[in-house]
């Protein structure tokens, strides 16, 4: 197989790896390594999160059958991992439900940011919001800190002496699809004291734009999936000065090529930061090449359950497809397959020949 680094570097530019900044991002660490859910365990179950007031908020894991991809409020798949949170952000008569994260380090005053997580509307909810927004603090929020309203709207000034912001999200939308994860985004300037982010809706009943889904519910309420929530400094893409004798340098079609830098988790297919920028590479290949579609296939060695090594190749695959998706590619022009073990390029026998089985690759077809 041909490495794909040491051909493209020569002609595509690059995005600097980005950290994100938040502690367990995804939900995925747990207090407890045993698949045990109740109702309202977020604050209880999940590590660096809490909730800043008394909402139980909840938690759901695919591991449990009863609190899993289906739940009292409908039906979701995990965006990333096998755990997501679910909260009220409108109900009748004001009660709330937020979560609240913590950064592996203050923001730098002056740099700019990029916020993204991921919402799904439940199913039975009766109104999809537009107000939902992301609290930065200088201190940690403590439930019921000089409020009476211990479960009701969060207000910021009530909630902390210390400093603190609140953002809105960047587009006029509705939050509103019950099937699919929809993309919060925003950019801000740090202020320097951030340290904390609470996420859910701080407005009151009558100040919350909302508008009604579902007509036949006896309840007044909004209900979300939140999950994948990343604070990260924004960067910008750095060109490489390209040789002349060398501009004329293509990937070719129908030949797979090996990822060299694209890594995931131990037995999980959530990608490794390490991965972006070789990924970003082959985005903006794509993004020039408009005639060109895309394969990405994935591969495990032997080790463990045939069934599982399928899967885990199949999700590692896909996990690349929809980050290809998110950074713009249509879904049109790329397909995914997993081979679990079914196709090693070396011996299984030692450390490093499974190593190289581990393994994503791609193909540029014609559309």
């Amino acid at each position: 197989m041909i490495k794909l680094a040491p051909i493209i570097l020569l002609f595509f530019g690059y995005t600097s790896v980005a950290q994100n900044l938040v502690l367990n991002p995804s939900f995925e660490e747990h207090k407890d390594s045993r698949c045990i859910v109740f109702l309202g365990c977020f604050n209880q179950t999940i590590k660096d999160w809490s909730t800043p007031n008394y909402g139980s908020t909840d938690v759901f894991r695919i591991c449990s059958k009863t609190y899993g991809e289906f739940n009292y409020n409908g039906h979701q798949k995990p965006k990333t991992g096998a755990t997501y949170a679910g909260m009220y952000l409108f109900t009748d008569n004001n009660y709330r439900e937020y979560v609240q994260g913590s950064l592996s380090k203050t923001l730098t005053k002056g740099e700019t940011y990029n916020v993204e997580f991921y919402l799904s509307l439940a199913d039975q909810s009766s109104y999809a919001l537009k107000d939902i927004q992301i609290l930065f603090t200088e201190d940690k929020l403590e439930p019921c800190y000089n409020s009476n309203s211990c479960e009701k709207v969060i207000k910021p000034s009530k909630a902390t002496k210390k400093n603190f912001k609140i953002y809105n999200n960047s587009k006029v939308q509705f939050f509103s699809d019950k099937e699919n994860w929809t993309k919060f985004q925003l950019q801000f300037v740090a202020n320097g004291y951030e340290n904390y982010f609470s996420i859910g809706n701080f407005y009151k009943n009558n100040k919350t734009t909302k508008k009604q889904v579902l007509s036949t519910s006896p309840y007044s309420f909004s209900y979300y999936y939140i999950d994948a929530i990343k604070v990260e400094p924004l960067q910008k893409e750095t060109p490489i000065i390209v040789p002349k004798t060398e501009e004329k340098i293509r990937l070719e079609k129908d030949k797979t090529y090996t990822f060299k830098m694209v890594l995931f988790e131990f037995d999980k297919s959530q990608l490794l930061e390490v991965s972006i920028e070789e990924l970003n590479r082959l985005f903006s290949y794509l993004e020039a090449n408009n005639d060109l579609k895309v394969e990405i296939y994935g591969h495990t060695d032997n080790v463990g359950a045939t069934n599982r090594n399928e899967a885990l190749s199949v999700n590692r695959a896909k996990a690349v497809s929809e980050y290809l998706i998110l950074k713009g590619l249509n879904p049109n022009r790329i397909k995914w397959f997993g081979y679990g073990s079914s196709k090693p390029i070396s011996e299984n026998k030692t450390k490093e020949g499974r190593s190289e089985n581990r393994r994503v690759e791609f193909k540029l077809i014609n559309k």
